[in-house]
């Protein structure tokens, strides 16, 4: 994906500043348009940000299904794909998930981020 849309981008935004139901919302209509290819990526964002939006209901159980499934779903675009880090962003989810089947208490702030790459 060479240049993302703009709904794509208002979509990390919203996940960046913690509005995972929002940003759901923002990525839904691009994932079920999408060919193949972008469908997998745009659906292992929308888990991760699901799987958060679930812990902020106190959900382990469906955060831990849903960043395992994101996780493995956007393995096939690490290191990076539409400008995104996608190595540290799948990094920080892991440690994620890594520390909710541990059970250890989380603040919000390792929360996984979306980075844009700087030029």
């Amino acid at each position: 994906m060479s240049h993302p849309p703009p709904q794509f981008w208002q979509a990390v935004s919203q996940f960046n500043r913690g509005e995972f139901y929002a940003c759901h919302d923002s990525l839904e209509p691009l994932w079920m348009e999408a060919d193949q290819s972008e469908r997998n990526f745009y659906q292992g964002i929308l888990q991760i940000a699901v799987a958060c939006y679930h812990l902020g209901n106190q959900n382990q159980r469906g955060a831990m299904i849903l960043l395992g499934e994101g996780i493995n779903r956007l393995q096939l675009y690490r290191p990076t794909y539409a400008n995104l880090d996608l190595e540290t962003f799948l990094s920080q989810s892991a440690e994620l998930l890594a520390g909710l089947q541990a059970s250890l208490p989380l603040p919000p702030l390792h929360l996984p981020q979306l980075r844009e790459l700087t030029p």
